[in-house]
């Protein structure tokens, strides 16, 4: 797959799965513990895809990387915060494990990205990341 259609496609991918959470929590009924639960949610999953957005729009590599570094950071939280609703009883696992199965596979690919980026600018000596 050429990098513009991977970026295309994880574009388009990060952005379903921001609105989803979006459409799948925005309807339940308000409570303390949820309206954490569910701002943290949808932040982490929102970053998500307009940080995606950042990377598929540096100017160089090693903003790529960085940019790359926040993705990995919120994909990872995204799933904590799924698994938190889950825990709550807010949503049941069956409502959410699409989401759940969704947001864990844009975390492995991402990370796989970031390692594969990382090693890549580490292999010339004036792009070294420490």
């Amino acid at each position: 797959m050429k990098q513009e259609e991977f970026n295309e496609l994880f574009r388009q991918r990060t952005k379903k799965l921001a609105l989803t959470i979006i459409k799948i929590t925005s309807p339940l009924k308000y409570s303390d513990a949820l309206g954490v639960i569910r701002k943290q949610l949808i932040r982490a999953s929102t970053s998500v895809a307009s940080n995606f957005r950042a990377v598929c729009r540096s100017r160089s590599d090693r903003e790529k990387f960085s940019k790359l570094c926040i993705v990995v950071e919120e994909a990872d939280e995204t799933p904590f915060w799924i698994e938190m609703i889950i825990a709550g009883e807010f949503l049941a696992k069956e409502e959410m494990s699409d989401i759940e199965q969704e947001a864990d596979e844009i975390l492995k690919v991402m990370s796989a990205y970031k390692k594969r980026l990382y090693d890549d600018l580490n292999k010339s000596p004036d792009h070294l990341i420490t």
